[in-house]
């Protein structure tokens, strides 16, 4: 008997897979398809994604394989700089194929000792008091303590578990194919820079050795399929009419490596968890990939739920921890899937929506909106509800330099996924709590407070201040996220 079974081998559920296995949790990853794709519909990693493999020791993974940049174009491809002052070590976006990302969580998750199964469909599930059945479509049973579905926007278990999935069906759909053209890049980028004063859905993206991802406007909706995106893919003769179309040539586009359709239908899961079973990444939720933001909302619905679920299967999770994954990443997919409806309006060459869109280029002229915006695609901004109190609490809190561990960093003491408490009073003790918290006595000149607490998935659960009854506040948030103290 396992005690996680993760249904997905995605970005989402190799993260999940890997974050459990931390605390020595036994899962399974069970994925439907026999080997990799190698498609990658997403091609980088936001701001806090890049933070969450400092988080855990794999960022040095990550940065020979992609690109950095910090530059603007992320929200509805508005032209504006990259915003300075961004409250991060890590102010760029990473450019790297989903491909890899997948091929990196992959084998964390299988160096920590995830079992991972390819081929591996799951067909059926049922649950009880003591665990979860999950069926397979070659008729085997597997049993666990929880099962989470990380199985896509046609997620398998959110309809087996019958969670409604609310939304929009698509009103435009895209065609997008990674192929090769017959022109110079300069004649290229001429022809899509033109195209784009008009149609701003129209791109073109080099992905080296003389391949381009190409995205064109499709003439209609051809229908939403049940993940918002549909199943059969265009053809290349269907691409190259559309890009003729829009462009008056099609840049004698050939050799396809492969080619897809999406809609911008837009639907959330109306639970997170039933019973003893749960939904991360596209599962929950889908919206249009304006702003790249999808691979990332999933990584981190796992960063934050690996710990919480992992408390539990190990006996030490206070009431209500587990569910508050649902209550603190329910809200930040609704707020994602807000700002994709915002940005899609604006891609619409309709003249209202140009008219709007003029607009809010204005505003991005102003450095504090622009940040803003920013803030909320990058997911810097977000701040978990955990009450009133300090400017800091429920948000994630950035690599900052600590001053006795000559060039240490605070985001290299958290690769074992543990809580944390940075503690520069000396003062303070988590001692009861050594087996799941780690205590800092540590200076740091950009932390502007005594002592935080820190969860697994570096968001603040409590910030010390000055003339306050620390040992007591702490002691009762101690054992508010990581449970009673041991002896």
């Amino acid at each position: 008997m396992f005690d996680v079974i993760v249904a997905g081998g995605g970005p989402t559920g190799m993260m999940l897979a890997g974050e459990l296995r931390l605390h020595g949790v036994r899962v399974v990853v069970l994925e439907r398809e026999p080997e990799p794709t190698g498609q990658s519909r997403a091609l980088g990693l936001h701001v806090r994604s890049v933070e969450v493999m400092d988080q855990r020791g794999l960022l040095e993974r990550f940065l020979p394989l992609g690109q950095r940049f910090a530059t603007g174009g992320f929200f509805a491809g508005i032209d504006r700089p990259w915003p300075e002052r961004l409250d991060t070590a890590h102010s760029y976006v990473l450019a790297v194929p989903q491909s890899t990302t997948e091929r990196l969580l992959t084998e964390h998750a299988a160096e920590l000792g995830a079992e991972i199964r390819r081929g591996c469909g799951l067909v059926g599930l049922s649950q009880d008091e003591e665990g979860v059945t999950a069926e397979l479509a070659d008729g085997t049973r597997l049993r666990a303590r929880h099962l989470v579905g990380c199985d896509g926007g046609r997620s398998t278990v959110r309809k087996l578990l019958g969670v409604g999935f609310p939304g929009e069906p698509a009103r435009t759909e895209t065609l997008l194919g990674e192929v090769e053209v017959a022109v110079p890049p300069e004649t290229l980028a001429a022809v899509v820079s033109e195209v784009r004063r008009t149609q701003v859905r129209f791109g073109t993206m080099p992905l080296g050795d003389g391949v381009y991802r190409l995205i064109v406007p499709a003439e209609g909706v051809s229908g939403e399929g049940a993940g918002g995106e549909r199943a059969v893919p265009p053809t290349l003769e269907e691409l190259k009419q559309r890009v003729r179309e829009i462009a008056g040539t099609d840049f004698g586009t050939h050799s396809p490596r492969w080619l897809s359709r999406f809609g911008d239908a837009t639907r959330q899961a109306e639970r997170y968890r039933v019973g003893r079973v749960l939904l991360a990444g596209d599962a929950a939720h889908i919206h249009p990939p304006t702003g790249g933001q999808g691979l990332n909302l999933g990584i981190q619905d796992a960063f934050n739920l690996g710990w919480k679920l992992a408390a539990e299967v190990n006996g030490w999770a206070p009431e209500g921890l587990l569910d508050s994954y649902h209550a603190e990443r329910h809200p930040v997919a609704a707020a994602v899937l807000d700002n994709t409806r915002a940005q899609t309006e604006l891609l619409s060459p309709e003249p209202g929506p140009r008219a709007v869109r003029r607009l809010v280029t204005e505003l991005m002229g102003f450095e504090e909106v622009n940040r803003h915006l920013i803030e909320k695609i990058t997911a810097i901004g977000i701040r978990y509800d955990l009450g009133e109190g300090h400017a800091l609490l429920g948000r994630r809190l950035r690599d900052v330099e600590l001053k006795r561990e000559e060039g240490g960093r605070l985001y290299g003491l958290t690769h074992r996924g543990r809580g944390l408490l940075l503690d520069q009073t000396g003062s303070l003790s988590a001692d009861g709590w050594a087996d799941r918290v780690d205590h800092i006595v540590d200076v740091s000149e950009e932390l502007d407070a005594p002592a935080v607490l820190l969860r697994p998935d570096g968001h603040v659960a409590w910030v010390g201040e000055d003339g306050g009854d620390g040992q007591a506040e702490l002691r009762g948030e101690l054992e508010k996220w990581f449970g009673s103290p041991i002896g």
